[in-house]
């Protein structure tokens, strides 16, 4: 979701800037886009019970008896305190563009890893599903059938994404204010589940409008009876906001609460707080995350709730910005011979370089802005995380992935990950 200066969200950029103009996502490579700082954002303490008051005269042999009891009473409590809610789920959202490289991480990553969101399908001129253009199937097909022998379970990205890969609105929404239309693609849905075999379905949805809150909520919700009637899991996406209203009518239309009752896993795009015709910025300074996690854990069960961490950045000159992977960044500064720095309070690495008299600046992710992040994920007990990779990830996050977020089993039925 990308902000204006004062973090007000308008819409989309980091996965989805680049879908508006695919030519120049080619020209780059595989790459194309998807936070901590003071205290992590945690759960309130526990209150315990106060102690009762022990009665005078109380006999030796009862003490006998509450001794033991009062002992098992300290490990429970040492116990629960050392095992307390902690993120389940690590899903890796993998755009078509970067399906190669991206498969060849998942699996060098396997123990770290839990699920697999592909970016691949949109809708067509009658809301029908189709792949995009953009997609290699052959490539697509092996990366899959790579993925899946490893155990992981697959759930790719459905997004209102049209056939020249831009975001549409129209499609979406004739499909939302149209009961036939929802009741049929709702079943197609369901059908492209099962036929491939994936364990659910992440629905990304947006630009949607005020209007649209209502339908869009019935429609989510007759998609995750169905998807669940038939053991398949139901993810979706959600802008990151601060209030019910949030920043946008695209924030309206979006019910955490009645989401959250329904689905499986909520994603909070947790980034592009900063865009391409924003001016220079982090792509999801960490004040701004725990106050994003802080708002939907009071309207979404916890375990549902998913975190959003950004593997891509920006690089800004002349007012406007391309998406850029982490390998890029670290590339230019070598080739400028310029030193990245560290942005304490938003927690994320920048720097800046001249070519030709024109200053660009680069805002990027790496594996400590990535730590900040799972951090904030770890302390706020929330269901898990999502790491959407634009491009090639700092090798060095996947190590602080398995440092602080171990993935606790691989053998768990996909469709309870999520779901309270």
């Amino acid at each position: 979701m990308r902000q204006d200066p004062s973090g007000n969200g308008h819409g989309t950029v980091g996965r989805r800037a680049q879908a508006r103009s695919r030519a120049a996502a080619r020209a780059v490579g595989t790459d194309r886009p998807r936070l901590t700082l003071a205290d992590p954002v945690t759960d309130p303490p526990v209150r315990r019970r106060p102690g009762q008051r022990r009665r005078r005269g109380l006999s030796s042999y009862a003490w006998l008896l509450a001794i033991p009891a009062a002992i098992c009473s300290v490990v429970l409590v040492v116990v629960a305190t050392q095992s307390g809610p902690q993120p389940r789920l690590v899903a890796a959202s993998l755009p078509y563009w970067n399906i190669g490289p991206g498969t060849e991480a998942v699996l060098a990553n396997r123990n770290d890893v839990d699920e697999v969101s592909p970016w691949m399908y949109g809708l067509g001129s009658n809301g029908q599903i189709i792949s995009d253009t953009g997609v290699n199937q052959t490539v697509m097909k092996t990366s899959l059938d790579r993925l899946r022998s490893a155990g992981l379970a697959i759930v790719p990205t459905l997004a209102n994404i049209n056939a020249q890969g831009n975001w549409t609105y129209p499609v979406v929404a004739r499909v939302l204010h149209s009961p036939a239309l929802a009741a049929r693609q709702v079943s197609e849905i369901v059908t492209l589940a099962e036929t491939n075999h994936y364990a659910g379905i992440d629905l990304d949805y947006e630009n949607l409008q005020a209007g649209d809150r209502q339908v869009f909520t019935a429609f989510v919700t007759k998609l995750a009876a169905a998807l669940h009637a038939k053991g398949k899991i139901l993810s979706v996406a959600l802008f990151a906001k601060t209030t019910n209203a949030g920043y946008a009518p695209r924030n309206v239309a979006q019910d955490y609460a009645a989401i959250g009752k329904v689905a499986d896993q909520v994603r909070l795009m947790a980034y592009d707080y900063h865009w391409p015709t924003s001016p220079p910025g982090p792509i999801a300074p960490i004040g701004w995350v725990r106050d994003v996690i802080k708002y939907a854990k009071t309207q979404i069960p916890a375990s549902k709730i998913v975190l959003g961490i950004p593997e891509y950045g920006y690089d800004w000159s002349g007012g406007h910005a391309i998406a850029i992977g982490w390998l890029q960044a670290l590339r230019l500064s070598r080739q400028y011979h310029v030193q990245s720095r560290y942005d304490v309070s938003a927690q994320s690495p920048w720097f800046s370089y001249t070519v030709k008299g024109h200053k660009h600046v680069v805002w990027f992710e790496n594996a400590e802005s990535s730590q900040a992040k799972l951090d904030v994920a770890k302390g706020s007990g929330i269901g898990g995380v999502y790491l959407w990779m634009y491009g090639y990830v700092d090798p060095g996050s996947w190590s602080v992935l398995h440092k602080l977020l171990p993935v606790p089993s691989h053998s768990a039925d996909p469709a309870q990950r999520g779901s309270s």
